[in-house]
């Protein structure tokens, strides 16, 4: 059984997203603490989606966020006009020169390598995304009259302040209303629920959210924070993510949010910050469907910047929905792009979809010309 997608031909947006798009500064091949300069990028759990579809897929797309108006917030809107997101629906707040009311968010983030790890340290309490409120947006506008096939937000932006969920919950029920489907990734992140009552509030937010959602993506540690089912079958670091045990996980959160429609996860055993196993599971309609390449044993990833893949390996899977409407494909489509958005620097995917789909039936990594 396929998903119920709207006409295309009905919607002006293939998909919009809502949440937080930082400025992210990147060492290259250094440290933070010791650095001297910095690349800049923009980057955000759920822009990273729209940017993707936007960039590798053709699909138009459009982020729904808000900025600080300075200089900083100007220049991460040019970084999202240069991937092609709409940004007619970015709220633009006042500055007060300092920063005390109102700023823009930083992402200061090491790529890693070998034994050490990759490492992200965002800078971004009272910024002007996580202080939107239910009412900010006219979401009856963007998805009653404009129209989007398909909308994406994430748990990150839902822990970034007390009202953030509000405005998560309420542009999820009105774009169910008008059809558009709903798509989740719980992306938990213990420090953003640190100070914001822990996995406790973090699990009542989701499930909360969770009643509404379509598509939901996770990894078996995003199921097991955020909406409390047990994790099995892997060690206690989380190194070893079984697909198995994934599978076992799933048929507990179906059973109690029978709205899902899908679920996705991807699997991903990091040997060392540069060598992954890497693969992706779906469900769909009873059945379970794993990518048609995969990469592990002698196949394993080498990663240059591991951050935003799984970002990336959600665009591949809503395109893959959208343009076929098969999680076959979906799946598929999915864990081609995010390995090679992981082979290139920054959070948004520089892979094309010429790439994607040579990576899909076997192709080489021999150079092309």
């Amino acid at each position: 059984m396929s998903l119920e997608i709207k006409n295309p031909e009905s919607c002006r947006y293939a998909c919009i997203s809502l949440g937080e798009i930082m400025l992210r500064l990147d060492p290259g091949e250094g440290r933070v603490h010791t650095a001297r300069q910095f690349n800049a990028w923009e980057g955000g759990g759920e822009y990273n989606v729209a940017r993707g579809l936007r960039r590798c897929f053709g699909l138009k797309t459009a982020a729904v966020t808000a900025f600080a108006d300075n200089p900083i917030g100007r220049l991460v809107e040019d970084f999202i006009m240069q991937g092609g997101v709409d940004t007619n629906f970015i709220q633009w707040k006042d500055y007060d020169g300092l920063g005390r009311k109102v700023r823009n968010g930083l992402n200061f983030t090491e790529r890693g390598f070998g034994i050490r790890g990759a490492r992200g340290t965002p800078d971004r309490g009272h910024t002007a995304a996580s202080q939107m409120q239910a009412g900010d947006i006219d979401w009856e506008q963007i998805f009653g009259e404009i129209g989007a096939q398909w909308f994406h937000t994430g748990g990150i932006y839902a822990a970034l302040s007390k009202s953030t969920p509000e405005v998560v919950i309420e542009a999820i029920k009105i774009a169910k209303k008008h059809g558009t489907l709903v798509s989740y990734d719980l992306n938990y992140r213990p420090s953003l629920w640190k100070d914001f009552g822990g996995i406790e509030k973090c699990q009542a937010v989701n499930r909360e959210i969770a009643q509404y959602v379509d598509v939901m993506i996770g990894n078996e540690e995003d199921f097991s924070a955020c909406l409390g089912f047990e994790i099995e079958g892997v060690d206690e670091n989380l190194t070893q993510i079984e697909a198995e045990s994934f599978k076992r996980m799933i048929a507990k959160a179906v059973k109690e949010f029978p709205n899902f429609k899908a679920t996705a996860t991807t699997l991903r055993t990091a040997k060392t910050a540069t060598l992954n196993e890497w693969s992706a599971l779906v469900w769909h309609d009873g059945e379970f469907y794993e990518p048609t390449r995969k990469f592990q044993g002698s196949e394993i990833l080498e990663i240059y910047d591991r951050v935003g893949g799984g970002d990336s390996f959600a665009s591949g899977l809503i395109y893959g929905f959208l343009e076929h409407n098969d999680p076959q494909q979906a799946v598929s489509y999915g864990c081609a792009h995010g390995a090679l958005a992981m082979t290139t620097p920054g959070d948004p995917s520089m892979a094309s979809l010429a790439e994607v789909e040579k990576l899909l039936i076997g192709g080489s990594a021999r150079v092309d010309r």
